[in-house]
């Protein structure tokens, strides 16, 4: 069969953070899914592993692979919207700030998101995304329906009706069973959302977590080491009328501030690990309050264009407060430097097998560093308390956990992996990655 694939190549391929390099034997860039498929049994039949990658964002190895890197740069755009279902399908490859504006442009969105939109689709669910909210979940909870390319090559459609045991698992799959070619959202009408960022203290906010966290339907808050000071958002439903932040102080806040300036300090801190906890307190004292309404991807994203690391673990909600106490109080009688907020959301209980708010309300506790910043210890003591209140790793971000102890904190791990067993019983889809966190 003559091959139509419109690109080959066996360049090195890197991740975002550059914390994990990967040379496949070769990448290919299929147009259609029909030639993705036929990529995947050619890959198949050459005795070759199959991994998917999106944008790199990921800080693990989940995409890495020695054998085909399958890149989905020509799998994009809109395929269908369904105004009367109110839903969009997309192709797996779109990077979700391309279906935000395109959703936008067609006066609809998704109910939550991220903080940011670099991702694509098929990248940011597989790996368990999510923003914070009340009631709304992550991404991966938005899709009713997918398509994936399994690894006899053939193309499967789930949902709620259609194959129900692969859609309970596949909408966080981690790229185990199978590549992901379109992915189907619910969507609902565009609408406004008022931000309001405001400092607060560590010690009312961990007080107050449980009360901000119910009268808001979005809230979230960044906690700066070596101080007692935190920054807050919340994020409520408004009916306008729009009112954006001003391109001068927007620019300021979001440019200038929180990538400019902070770009300086994180390199002075890495430079001169004394001077961090002094940045702390002048960075986190200069923060002033602030009020904006807009569309919600203007409002639950923002750009990051400094370079980090990152380890995030969901806690039980109730157990929230004390985890993050225990990791203020081990980073005040440590010798460790910490130029990076801390960062704390929510999110409700959901019914996917390995999302990490399966089955209960969770909290998130991400904890980063400046990239090049020596994280082991840091990240090793973070890890310690998180797992100590039974705390589930992001499956996207730095953790050491493996398949022994995610199968006691995931009830429904079993089910997972019966479930590749059944899909990829040869496991072309795996990696050394996915030995580590779901076994042989």
């Amino acid at each position: 069969m003559t091959s139509t694939y419109a690109r080959t190549t066996t360049s090195a391929w890197r991740n975002w953070a550059g914390t994990v390099t990967a040379r496949p034997a070769r990448a290919e860039s299929p147009a259609s899914v029909d030639e993705l498929a036929e990529v995947v049994r050619r890959a198949n039949a050459d005795g070759l592993r199959v991994k998917a990658v999106g944008t790199g964002h990921s800080f693990t190895a989940a995409a890495a692979t020695d054998g085909v890197l399958i890149r989905p740069d020509l799998l994009t755009g809109i395929r269908d919207i369904d105004r009367t279902a109110m839903t969009v399908t997309v192709e797996a490859g779109t990077p979700l700030k391309r279906l935000n504006a395109a959703l936008a442009r067609e006066g609809l969105s998704l109910t939550n998101m991220g903080d940011i939109m670099e991702q694509t689709v098929a990248g940011a669910t597989s790996t368990g995304t999510h923003g914070t909210g009340r009631e709304s979940a992550s991404i991966a909870a938005q899709i009713r329906a997918l398509e994936l390319v399994t690894a006899d090559g053939s193309v499967l459609r789930c949902s709620a009706e259609e194959n129900p045991e692969v859609f309970a698992a596949a909408r966080i799959g981690l790229g185990a069973l199978g590549v992901i070619t379109a992915i189907t959202f619910a969507v609902e009408p565009v609408f406004l959302l008022t931000a309001r960022e405001e400092p607060m203290g560590f010690d009312r906010v961990t007080a107050e977590f449980d009360e901000l966290v119910t009268e808001n339907e979005h809230f979230e808050f960044y906690w700066f080491p070596h101080t007692g000071n935190c920054n807050t958002k919340r994020n409520n439903r408004s009916g306008g009328p729009a009112a954006p932040p001003g391109r001068v102080s927007g620019w300021i806040d979001d440019e200038l501030l929180s990538n400019g300036v902070f770009q300086v300090a994180c390199s002075l801190g890495r430079a001169i690990p004394a001077t961090i906890p002094s940045i702390a307190r002048l960075s986190s004292r200069a923060l002033s309050a602030r009020t904006y309404t807009d569309i919600p991807y203007k409002v639950f994203t923002s750009p990051r264009r400094v370079r980090f690391v990152e380890m995030e673990y969901a806690v039980p909600r109730e157990r929230a407060v004390a985890a993050l106490r225990e990791l203020k109080a081990m980073v005040e009688r440590s010798p460790l430097k910490i130029s990076f907020p801390v960062e704390v959301r929510t999110a409700p209980a959901d019914d996917i097998a390995l999302s990490t708010a399966s089955g209960r309300e969770s909290a998130y506790i991400a904890v980063h560093l400046y990239r090049g910043t020596p994280h082991r210890s840091y990240f090793t003591a973070v890890e310690r308390i998180m797992t100590a209140h039974s705390g589930r790793p992001h499956w996207g971000k730095i953790h050491t956990r493996d398949a022994d102890y995610l199968a006691e904190v995931y009830p429904r791990f079993g089910e997972f992996t019966a479930l590749r067993d059944r899909l990829d019983p040869d496991r072309l889809f795996g990696n050394d990655y996915l030995r580590r966190v779901l076994g042989d």
